[in-house]
């Protein structure tokens, strides 16, 4: 048997798969034979990453859109499910942090990391489990969170907030969504190391920080949550919904 060769001809959307951990998916779904569609902001990045997938099914695409804008994310999915036909994973990857401290946090502030990693988590959801629903056939749906959906961080009351509702989240549509066989669950990774996470850990204490909290001792990688993604994805993780898998080396478990 090959493991996860059941995600062949897979439709999947994945929000915010331009850069960092999102591309690694969309390249690991890519090579599975999945036809994805990746989403973002940034066309040119969209671009460049959607050429990389082709070299592996050339059925892979890129839509642009704002999933701060629930009329943006309605017309995403839209697109998305015209043009795939049916939509079998969704993963909610997009996200935004803004590092200050609590007494300095605006209201804007407070708002585009709410409206990005909660708010347009659940209206991304919602528009492709109606489309699941309608389908009438089992649907994934995966939602990246952060194991500071579980643990506080200096800096991050924002995005610690957003991060603690998106698992709640998951775990209420688990529940309503069973009974039309949609599994919903979430992965919470530790800090990645990535190019954009590359110019923080050049604070050398604050770098120093984050590894003594982590027992394993190091900072995960792309693939670290990839190989989560996939296992969700795939038929092994049928019987699992409402649950969240967290990639933090351990930094939870103390």
């Amino acid at each position: 048997m090959s493991y996860f060769s059941e995600l062949k001809s897979k439709k999947v959307v994945i929000v915010g798969g331009s850069k960092g951990i999102g591309k690694d998916m969309a390249l690991a779904f890519a090579e599975l034979e999945s036809d994805v569609i990746i989403t973002g902001r940034n066309e040119q990045d969209l671009q460049e990453a959607a050429a990389e997938l082709q070299q592996h099914n050339p059925q892979c695409s890129y839509l642009t859109a704002d999933i701060q804008d629930v009329q943006q994310i309605y017309n995403m999915i839209d697109l998305a499910h015209e043009r795939l036909g049916r939509i079998d994973v969704l993963v909610n990857n997009a996200g935004i942090n803004i590092t200050k401290p609590s007494l300095e946090v605006t209201e804007e502030d407070w708002d585009r990391v709410l409206d990005t990693n909660l708010k347009g988590t659940f209206f991304c959801a919602q528009r492709a489990g109606k489309y699941m629903i309608e389908q009438g056939h089992a649907g994934k749906i995966i939602n990246i969170v952060s194991q500071m959906a579980f643990v506080g961080y200096i800096k991050r009351a924002a995005y610690c907030s957003s991060k603690g509702g998106a698992v709640q989240l998951t775990k209420a549509l688990a529940v309503e969504w069973a009974q039309h066989q949609i599994k919903v669950n979430a992965v919470a990774p530790t800090f990645i190391e990535t190019d954009f996470t590359k110019t923080m850990f050049e604070d050398a204490a604050f770098h120093q920080d984050v590894l003594s909290r982590i027992p394993l001792g190091e900072l995960a990688k792309p693939y670290d949550v990839t190989g989560a993604v996939l296992f969700l994805a795939s038929d092994m993780a049928n019987f699992i919904t409402g649950e969240t898998i967290r990639v933090d080396g351990g930094w939870t478990a103390i």
